[in-house]
């Protein structure tokens, strides 16, 4: 496969993300429990406030204590909108609603559009000038599977993350989520050896992902298990995915409500988990669940020791 480096990511800022923020917690520092976070959102009926102690959290299995729970705070969120450039022409007709999506953002939020093709992201990278991200935004090549797959062009943007910024980290993909490189897309085979992979690496480096489904420009088949994987990975990272049938939405624009409402109905829980030098790529299983009536926790399945938001 003939990957292409990401426009913004120079072996500088690769090499600067690897050892801030997020990624400086592959450098453990010590054995035993160390301060760690989750990225969680809720629904709720009527609109309800989360409340915090009701909340319950395992590691590993066992009753947990929570350090700190801390609502997203607009001004350190991060949000990247990446986009399959194998979707079809009629794409086309979303493009206004995303942009109205990210101009209405709350100021100080940074944001990034970038394009899924190769197996990496073609981007210019973060910025909180809303209007200018929107102006990236452009109709896709609408080549059969140009992103190569989705899941390459994830795992090496979550693990290049154009930013050194702490704080929440989101990503909104948009793509029929078909793994060509997994044989057949049928019900018959679902297997997914890149789906995995691309949920490990996005768990490791804090990432929630959330998806909207759009079919492909050449891809007739698949959408079975193209939303599965997209599921998949929003379940595993604390996210959502947002589709309806196999069929293109009309309009994106309750999506990106949905998605909206989401990210800014997020919090932050602080816990301590387990860590090891000897296996610094563990992932460490939790569970955060709420006794509060009417509302339910969406979160990660999984951490890596020592990322904090």
């Amino acid at each position: 496969m003939n990957l292409f480096k990401t426009t913004v990511m120079s072996l500088a800022v690769s090499a600067a993300a690897l050892v801030s923020g997020v990624a400086a917690a592959q450098e453990v520092p010590n054995e035993g429990p160390i301060p760690t976070s989750a990225l969680i959102s809720i629904t709720s009926k009527h609109d309800a406030q989360l409340d915090p102690s009701m909340l319950k959290l395992q590691v590993n299995r066992h009753d947990s204590p929570i350090t700190a729970v801390t609502p997203l705070a607009p001004k350190n969120a991060q949000i990247a909108i990446l986009i399959d450039d194998g979707l079809r022409g009629s794409f086309s007709l979303q493009l206004n609603e995303i942009k109205s999506f990210l101009t209405e953002l709350p100021q100080g939020t940074q944001t990034l559009v970038g394009y899924m093709q190769n197996g990496t992201i073609r981007t210019k990278g973060f910025s909180t000038n809303h209007e200018e991200v929107a102006s990236d935004l452009r109709i896709p090549l609408s080549m059969p599977n140009a992103s190569a797959s989705p899941y390459f062009s994830l795992s090496d943007f979550v693990k290049n993350w154009p930013s050194n910024q702490p704080g929440p980290r989101i990503v909104l993909l948009i793509t029929n989520g078909v793994d060509p490189y997994n044989g057949r897309p049928s019900v018959l085979n679902q297997d997914r050896p890149y789906v995995q992979t691309a949920q490990d690496d996005a768990q490791r480096a804090g990432v929630a992902v959330y998806s909207i489904y759009y079919p492909d420009a050449g891809m007739r088949g698949g959408s079975f298990s193209g939303q599965n994987y997209l599921s998949q990975l929003a379940e595993a990272t604390g996210g959502q995915t947002f589709y309806q049938g196999s069929i293109p939405p009309v309009s994106f624009k309750p999506y990106l409500e949905q998605f909206r409402k989401a990210i800014f109905e997020s919090y932050t829980v602080s816990f301590r988990a387990s860590a090891t030098k000897e296996k610094r790529d563990t992932l460490t299983a939790i569970k955060i669940t709420t006794s509060q009536p009417g509302v339910k926790v969406i979160a990660p399945e999984a951490v890596h020791p020592g990322v904090t938001q």
